[in-house]
């Protein structure tokens, strides 16, 4: 008896490993404790509703989702050049445009969506990155983007303030954050374990200065003035526990249902005319409707949903994708690295990695310091940005010798009016008050000795 149970015992854990394992890869993307993968407990909703538009609501692949392709250590690398000749990849997180850029794994049946987003995700398991891209196509032998953004593929699948825009969605995260893959499609669950990604039209979407809101870190460029509804990009919009989705007769949208219900699908993109469109992976050979053809019923239980979803307002608690207690922060690091950069000392200018998150330098037998007082680096978000009056935690996070400065020019006649933290070796902090106003301020990378070297920094609410 004793080696039965044993035996049983040992089984349990290894499959609970086993799952716990599978976080963070292509088929379970991002971390365990990622937003994706948890569900509140508890929650309560607001009574604002999804109205209806011009068209049926809808969940399908297609043009406008995205398809996954997964590189492999074998695949070669691509270089990806602008949409034209004379305009580069917009790259927001380096605060421009690049000429190209080599993904270093390319999947040889990459096919970008059809529809005018081009829609395209490169899942990258070696280097745990997803490459996200904006109105991919492949011109005559040539691939070209407008847009590309990427997320750490065990990360959160959210933005944060310093790094905040990691992807092709309005929201700024990658399009193949939750949308329904093919593997999960008919697995035989009674739902989808994540947070479903939905979008919403005009009438819908939230305007003015509330246009998205946590975990979102940013919005249609347009939002603010030509939405005309109530619910911001970033929220999360569920189904209550009443819902009885055992009276929906199309089985798929069974399992649509219950999903809503428990983890339920945030708003991240905008739409023209669909109530709400929940996003499915291109090739999934999924449809509500029979081949060529249209389903009264489906159609009319999609509306169903459509009029009692709801958006979230609070939650008791949260449980991660391993049913343990989690809590998510809004105090994330405030300090990105991008530049623009001007050289003070040195032969010549750092460089920032989007990967690193940090200014890289060569091997220098001088040091080179370069300067940033154009605010750039700091954190514009409405929900994490700098608050006059609050204390800040600055640490600098370096490698091979590289140093972080800080400093702020109170007074623009008084030169000796300063917040300065002097040079920060790696690990070494410098809490300081945010000034309610400064003539000047100015962010220094300060490269190694004879060997490279990196600086890049937290910048966190204490």
């Amino acid at each position: 008896m004793f080696k039965v149970i044993l035996a049983i015992t040992f089984c349990y854990l290894a499959a609970a490993y086993s799952v716990a394992a599978q976080w963070g890869t292509v088929n379970k993307p991002f971390s365990v404790n990622s937003l994706w993968n948890s569900r509140p407990v508890n929650p309560i909703l607001s009574g604002v509703t999804v109205p209806a538009s011009t068209y049926f609501p809808t969940v399908q692949g297609g043009a406008y989702s995205t398809g996954v392709y997964v590189a492999s250590a074998t695949d070669q690398p691509m270089t990806v050049y602008g949409p034209s000749a004379t305009v580069g990849i917009k790259n927001v997180d380096i605060g421009g445009y690049v000429t190209s850029m080599v993904i270093p794994r390319w999947p040889a049946n990459a096919v970008p969506a059809t529809g005018s987003d081009g829609h395209c995700e490169i899942y990258d398991p070696i280097a745990k990155v997803i490459h996200s891209f904006w109105q991919l196509k492949n011109v005559t032998g040539v691939w070209r983007a407008t847009l590309y953004g990427w997320a750490a593929l065990d990360g959160t699948g959210w933005g944060d303030p310093a790094h905040y825009y990691q992807g092709a969605r309005a929201v700024g995260i990658v399009s193949s954050a939750g949308i329904i893959r093919k593997h999960e499609v008919d697995d035989g669950d009674v739902m989808y374990r994540h947070a479903l990604a939905l979008s919403l039209t005009y009438n819908a979407l939230a305007n003015g200065s509330n246009t998205y809101v946590f975990p979102a870190t940013s919005a249609d460029g347009d939002a603010s003035t030509t939405n005309y509804g109530a619910i911001p990009e970033g929220s999360l919009l569920m189904l209550p526990s009443s819902f009885n989705a055992s009276k929906l007769t199309t089985q798929k949208l069974r399992k649509v249902a219950e999903t809503l219900k428990t983890y339920g699908a945030r708003v991240v993109d905008r739409n023209v005319g669909t109530p709400y469109a929940i996003y499915v992976e291109i090739g999934a050979n999924y449809s509500l409707h029979p081949p060529g053809g249209w389903s009264n019923t489906a159609a009319s239980e999609l509306q169903t949903i459509r009029e009692a979803l709801r958006p979230l307002v609070s939650a008791s608690s949260w449980l991660n994708g391993n049913g343990q207690p989690v809590t998510f922060s809004q105090n994330q690091n405030l300090l990105s690295m991008r530049g623009p950069w001007t050289l003070q000392s040195g032969d010549a200018l750092g460089v920032f990695d989007t990967y690193q998150q940090a200014v890289v330098f060569p091997s220098k037998s001088a040091r080179v310091t370069q300067t940033n007082s154009n605010g750039t680096g700091f954190a514009k978000l409405n929900w994490a940005k700098p608050i006059a009056g609050q204390s800040y935690n600055l640490t600098a996070i370096t490698t091979g010798g590289g140093q972080l400065r800080l400093s702020f020019n109170l007074d623009c006649s008084d030169s000796t009016k300063v917040i300065n933290s002097g040079a920060l070796n790696n690990g070494q902090s410098f809490v300081f008050t945010w000034p309610a106003s400064n003539c000047w301020h100015t962010l220094y990378a300060i490269s190694g000795l004879n060997q490279a070297s990196s600086v890049s920094a937290s910048l966190i609410k204490v």
